[in-house]
This record gives structure tokens, C-alpha cells and sequence, in this order.
């Protein structure tokens, strides 16, 4: 999809991934351009290098060669501390088994990503915290723990603790893997409203064709290597 550099988020040139001593190559010279506010769904059958480059978008990992351009910075050449300030500051993360600490609320679940920053006050963490409550449709599970909450309710807890701090995109790696059917549809109900009321920017890897047709573009990967990337017709 063709887009004006000030217009994309997200510039990956020829990022290629190995492991190990025999250098096995998870991916291969993989080119994409992420405009603002789309919605790119990353397909493909395990193994074929989706998890890995979210992985290397979101910073969780480094590339072997190529360059990952975000927000205007080449993550490729900063410290691990800078990218985990990035991380922090711009990157939300939506996971397959929600992640979410048992022992805490739901409400200091959805505010850990503010104290960890550190930038924001007891009340405008609290503000925020409700806000995004009520966006996710769980304002009324503020006391609830995790072991209370359905799989579908623990999505969208994960979803407001991922948009808390306003980051510049959201990274989902199969979010609604770990869910029936019927809460898998409202999870990425909610995702696409997310993209289109707040032009939330969501990179999601998924190996669900029903998944993947949410977004705004399929890319296609296979053996590390990105075989198409089209628009899908809404």
C-alpha cells in the first residue's frame, strides 16, 4: 500500500532473522511499509516467520540485518535501553493468553503500563484507567480479579492495558486464540473499532482467515518470506 513518508509509522527494509549456530533463517529480506492508523493482519501457517517479525516490530527482539524504521527512528541502531523506552512509550501488546497478573484488580491490571512509565499522577492514572475501562466495555469489573473474568472479558482487559498509555501502535499476536468463537468475533469487534475511533494503528498475527479479513490489508507470509500483501475488500 503505497503511503507518504509522513504518513508511515512503520518502515521495515529487508530485516532478516537467523538463529542458532547453524544459522536457520526464521525470516528473509522482509519489505513492508505500516501507514498510521491501518490495520495490517499478519497470516500464515506456524512456523512460516509471522511471530518472529511482530517480534522484531514490537522490540521484543533484534533483526539480523535490514533495518526496522519506527516513528521516524532506525530501532535497528538504538541501545536495548532506548528501544525498551520506546517499548514502553509507544508499543501496546495484546497477547494470546492475556497475560494478566492474577493477584492484582482489574483496574491496577489496566494501570501498571502508567506506573511503570512513571509520568503520570495517582489521579490522571485513574482517570485514564476508567477511561479505557468504559471504552472496552468493562467499567463495571473495576474490583474483579483475573480468576472472576470470562476468556472474553480477560481479551478486553489485555486491550485496555495495551491503549492505556496512548501508544502509536498495537502489536496483537493472536488474540483470539485462546477464545470460543462467539468471544473471538467480539474481541475483534472491538480491535477494529479501536482502529477506527481512535486511528489506532494494530499489527495482529493470526492464522484465522475470519480473523485476518477485520483488517485492512492481509500480508501473506510462507518459509520467512512475505509471498503477498492486498487490500481486503469491506
Amino acid at each position: 500500500m503505497a503511503s507518504s513518508p509522513s504518513s508511515q509509522l512503520l518502515q521495515i527494509e529487508a530485516v532478516a532473522k537467523t538463529y542458532g549456530e547453524h544459522q536457520v533463517k526464521a525470516l528473509s529480506a522482509v519489505s513492508i511499509n505500516i501507514a498510521r492508523g491501518e490495520f495490517v493482519s499478519l497470516m500464515g501457517a506456524s512456523g512460516c516467520g509471522k511471530s518472529t517479525l511482530l517480534n522484531l516490530i514490537a522490540g521484543l527482539d533484534t533483526a539480523s540485518s535490514g533495518r526496522i524504521i519506527f516513528d521516524g527512528a532506525d530501532v535497528t541502531k538504538l541501545t536495548d535501553e532506548a528501544v525498551t523506552a520506546l517499548r514502553a512509550k509507544k508499543i501496546g501488546f495484546v497477547f494470546q493468553f492475556f497475560n494478566l497478573l492474577s493477584t492484582l484488580t482489574v483496574a491496577e491490571n489496566v494501570a501498571l503500563p502508567l506506573e511503570l512509565g512513571g509520568t503520570t499522577s495517582a489521579a490522571d492514572r485513574q482517570k485514564r484507567v476508567l477511561e479505557m475501562l468504559a471504552e472496552v466495555g468493562m467499567e463495571n469489573r473495576l474490583n474483579f480479579y483475573p480468576a472472576q473474568l470470562s476468556g472474553g472479558e480477560m481479551q478486553r482487559v489485555a486491550i485496555a492495558r495495551a491503549l492505556v498509555h496512548k501508544p502509536e501502535l498495537i502489536v496483537a499476536d493472536e488474540p483470539t486464540g485462546n477464545l470460543d468463537s462467539e468471544n473471538g468475533l467480539k474481541v475483534l469487534e472491538l480491535l477494529k473499532h479501536l482502529n477506527k475511533s481512535l486511528n489506532q494503528t494494530i499489527v495482529m498475527a493470526t492464522h484465522s482467515e475470519e480473523a485476518g479479513a477485520v483488517g485492512d490489508r492481509i500480508i501473506r507470509m510462507k518459509d520467512g518470506l512475505v509471498v503477498s500483501d492486498s487490500l481486503v475488500q469491506h
